[in-house]
């Protein structure tokens, strides 16, 4: 912690000082639903490949329920830690390429995902995470600010899975599955490119405040 000469830390406002992190910091009610995310991803698994659908489907509503509340709470109740930021992200990424891969599978389901949506997805988050790890290693910046493309894209591979389970278990909807694919298939190649523009915007904007 920065104290001016002749300022004692107890005259430094409480929101500047710096506090060490404990434990306790880290289980939040945030956290701990982003752990019950990543919990129930193999739970979600066993259920497909038994084919429990219905099952299935209440698994992964919850689920999307985690990710939409853990962020909410974080920030409403102030609980944002370091933690939350790292594992937010991943369990997002687990959830949704595992659901993909599961239901992309001809020797599990007679109608999958097609196999093209699925690797435009999955290849997709590994570009950025690749990509946010090299830029990392080589800058050491990591202020990697969600973008709103990249959340919407989120929300459509969320409802594409939700409706894609339902569509399972009615056997209805096939005609508005396919136009859901192509949404989807957009959604993850312009949220890519357009992350290309993001992060070389959040480094320009991180070189000048550094000079």
């Amino acid at each position: 912690m920065n104290v001016s000469p002749g300022q004692s830390p107890v005259d430094v406002p409480p929101e500047r000082q710096e506090r060490p992190t404990t434990m306790n910091e880290w289980v939040t009610i945030a956290n701990l639903l982003t752990i019950l995310r990543m919990v129930l991803i193999p739970v979600f698994v066993l259920l497909v490949v038994y084919q429990q659908l219905s099952w299935a489907l209440c698994v992964w509503v919850v689920a999307g329920l985690t990710d939409l509340f853990d962020g909410l709470l974080a920030r409403k109740l102030n609980q944002t830690t370091s933690l939350g930021v790292i594992l937010d992200p991943i369990a997002d990424k687990l959830l949704v390429a595992t659901a993909f891969i599961v239901l992309g599978m001809k020797s599990i389901l007679s109608d999958p995902i097609p196999f093209w949506l699925t690797v435009t997805v999955i290849s997709r988050d590994v570009f950025i995470v690749v990509g946010a790890l090299m830029i990392f290693i080589k800058t050491g910046f990591r202020n990697f600010r969600p973008s709103w493309p990249g959340k919407i894209n989120t929300v459509v591979q969320l409802m594409l899975i939700t409706a894609f389970l339902a569509h399972q278990i009615v056997g209805r909807y096939a005609d508005s599955m396919r136009v859901l694919y192509y949404v989807a298939f957009l959604m993850a190649v312009f949220s890519g490119f357009q992350y290309i523009f993001h992060a070389t915007r959040l480094l320009n904007e991180q070189k000048l405040h550094e000079s």
